[in-house]
């Protein structure tokens, strides 16, 4: 009974820090995937109101959000999709820099 007390609750804090880190790249991952999406729609209606801010936005969540995966693995112990990541790092850095 002693043992199982003792294992348990560090078995549930590397879960949650774990969780944390995952719930957080999803998170701000469709964060700025919206925002995205809500600056092409008012693109297509003709509206430029404050494109570029909202663009920088978005892609600092997705670069945040790359760092959180990144963790993420660090934390089960596994090596990341570098070459995934790098691509979508690219793809954030260079929406930030296009404006």
């Amino acid at each position: 009974m002693c043992l199982i007390t003792i294992i348990s609750p560090t078995q549930v804090f590397a879960e949650t820090a774990l969780n944390v880190y995952m719930n957080d790249f999803y998170s701000k991952s469709n964060e700025a995937r919206q925002i995205l999406k809500e600056i092409e729609n008012n693109l297509k209606e003709g509206s430029r109101k404050k494109v570029c801010s909202r663009q920088k936005e978005a892609a600092r969540l997705g670069l945040l959000a790359n760092k959180s995966l990144i963790k993420a693995f660090e934390m089960e112990g596994t090596q990341p999709p570098m070459r995934a990541i790098k691509a979508s790092q690219q793809r954030w850095e260079s929406i930030l820099n296009e404006c």
